[in-house]
């Protein structure tokens, strides 16, 4: 029988996901289909409970559901509870496993980003969904002694500041208002900037204007493209990577969590790239406001998507 894999979100039109893990089923001959699944908030519960059938091997989750997932599966795995987020599901019989492959491939994103450099401790993320929470454990567990959230919505920012309030308790993390003086001043006292929202997913946008941005950052951006922030940025003598590296090494660690097999990395990436040159893009935020567009939206989902 041949296994099903799906990708659960709303929508996935854009995902890279199937690309790469179709072509990593078929190179190792494994009897599986990588399907997308378009589930309105609504019916998630429903579509959860569909994944206990045993044609399944489990599923990736992306945007909105990455947090509305968790209380659906049966247990969660460290970085799931820590996060808050699951992005990948497993079964263990008739039980369903939260996963949240996105830190490990933030872990290798931030690393190429840096590169040989010192790891640097202060940063700003902005948004504030199920791709922030990833990033944002990602850099506590980096050692990061700095971290400054900004989400058009502040109250998501604060949420999520609450959330890993016990793990940052060494630290100092922080949700401040989106507001331009603000967001300049942090720039100015930091290495890292990482935009986890969907602003540049669409449309030629950005969720910074060009002038703020200091020389010498570091900035990734987990939209898989390259943006009009990180063109911006390379103007102003940054360092820049989009969110390749996460999006593949993500789906890497979900693919051995499905099958048991180490992923064929080098032909995921080529399908990546392939899926890349049909115009073919994906973020990892949250979703932009749809009444005042992706510039005034929340500050917008990727890894997985």
């Amino acid at each position: 029988m041949t296994k099903r894999i799906v990708l659960i979100g709303h929508p996935v039109a854009h995902s890279l996901s199937g690309a790469m893990q179709q072509a990593a089923f078929d190179k190792l001959g494994i009897d599986a289909r990588y399907e997308l699944w378009d589930r309105a908030p609504i019916a998630l519960a429903e579509t959860i409970t569909e994944l206990r059938a045993d044609e399944f091997l489990g599923a990736n989750v992306t945007i909105p559901h990455k947090e509305r997932v968790v209380p659906l599966v049966d247990r969660l795995t460290e970085e799931a509870h820590v996060t808050g987020a699951v992005n990948t599901i497993t079964r263990e019989g008739k039980k369903l496993v939260g996963h949240n492959t996105d830190v490990p491939g933030f872990k290798v994103a931030l690393d190429r980003l840096v590169g040989r450099q010192k790891m640097p401790r202060h940063a700003v993320v902005l948004g504030a969904g199920g791709g922030a929470r990833a990033v944002v454990y990602g850099l506590i567990r980096e050692g990061f002694q700095r971290i400054i959230v900004f989400n058009r919505h502040l109250h998501r920012a604060e949420s999520l500041v609450k959330h890993f309030g016990r793990s940052a308790a060494h630290m100092e993390l922080r949700a401040m208002p989106w507001h331009e003086s603000i967001i300049e001043a942090e720039l100015a006292k930091t290495k890292v900037l990482i935009n986890a929202t969907s602003i540049g997913l669409t449309a030629d946008e950005t969720p910074l204007p060009a002038a703020i941005l200091p020389p010498e950052l570091l900035v990734l951006d987990l939209i898989y493209d390259r943006t009009r922030l990180l063109r911006d940025a390379e103007a102003a003598g940054c360092t820049v990577a989009d969110g390749e590296q996460m999006l593949l090494h993500q789906g890497a660690a979900s693919f051995t969590l499905w099958t048991g097999q180490p992923a064929p990395l080098e032909l995921m990436g080529e399908a990546l790239a392939d899926a890349r040159a049909r115009g073919v893009r994906s973020a990892e935020g949250e979703p932009a406001d749809p009444v005042g567009g992706a510039a005034a939206g929340s500050a917008p989902e990727s890894a997985a998507s």
